[in-house]
């Protein structure tokens, strides 16, 4: 699906990967993700090779990827769990992320209890808590409607200047890139 691909995402930099359907957006996302081999070439962060997942890299799918048996809270402070951190500093960066994609008063709602926005607002969340380097975003807003998808962008848009995050958007809709990132 890919070939001679040859990019350079800069720190801080929001940059979108736009292209039809079926042209290897996702796979590409994948490699950079480390959960697809690649075969050529080379595939690093930070001038370190990417030879599989890592907690360099936060993924937020299509599909929100949370899990059902956790409240917003706990999957949000996953990625803390298994990093580690102390129960106090989670607790407050968990606080500080609800706040900041506007779930404050969700926090021990589960999946089945939020809207489609909701979930991907707290899939959101739980990939900049964990303090990726980079945010990688596939097609993330395609699950929910038009009117929806017109908020989450503002609200992505909003994080990523509050967080300064480098962020790889994968992208079929020339209006969402246009509208989100710095380059295309």
């Amino acid at each position: 699906a890919l070939d001679k691909i040859n990019m350079e995402v800069e720190e801080g930099e929001f940059v979108a990967v736009v292209g039809p359907s079926g042209c290897g957006k996702s796979t590409l996302l994948n490699i950079l993700a480390g959960l697809l081999p690649y075969r050529e070439g080379e595939v690093m962060v930070d001038g370190v090779p990417i030879e599989g997942p890592g907690p360099d890299r936060g993924v937020v799918f299509q599909e929100h990827g949370i899990l059902p048996w956790r409240s917003v809270a706990r999957n949000i402070g996953h990625g803390l769990e298994i990093q580690k951190v102390p129960k106090a500093e989670r607790e407050r960066r968990v606080t500080e992320f609800i706040e900041l994609v506007g779930l404050t008063g969700f926090e021990d709602r589960y999946p089945h209890e939020l809207s489609g926005g909701m979930k991907q607002r707290c899939a959101v969340a739980r990939t900049l808590c964990a303090d990726p380097v980079v945010m990688l975003m596939d097609e993330p807003f395609a699950a929910v409607d038009a009117q929806t998808r017109i908020t989450l962008q503002q609200e992505l848009n909003r994080i990523a200047m509050a967080t300064g995050k480098t962020i790889l958007l994968i992208t079929h809709s020339v209006d969402e890139a246009a509208f989100l990132a710095d380059r295309c």
